[in-house]
């Protein structure tokens, strides 16, 4: 866990050696670290639904941020895993 200023101990962690650092489920610590360019990845999973209602992880003033397609899986049920990699600056 992490306390303080999140950031700062994210960039930290990416200049030390070993395993890769997932965020799952915060939009807004993402909304922290992307303008920052700590993220080097992102992992979305594209349902076949529309809810028409919730939380969005990317809130209005977000960006922009252009990303390139890594890959994309199509599961059985209709799901996309989508991995994109922000294009450089």
């Amino acid at each position: 866990m992490l306390s303080g200023d999140i950031p700062a101990a994210v960039a930290e962690l990416k200049q030390t050696p070993g395993d890769d650092l997932h965020i799952m489920g915060s939009g807004a610590l993402i909304q922290s670290l992307s303008p920052l360019g700590l993220i080097d990845e992102y992992l979305l999973c594209v349902h076949p639904l529309v809810l028409g209602t919730g939380r969005r992880l990317f809130a209005d003033g977000f960006g922009p941020i252009a990303f390139g397609l890594a890959n994309a899986t199509p599961t059985a049920t209709g799901v996309i895993i989508a991995t994109y990699r922000p294009l450089e600056r």
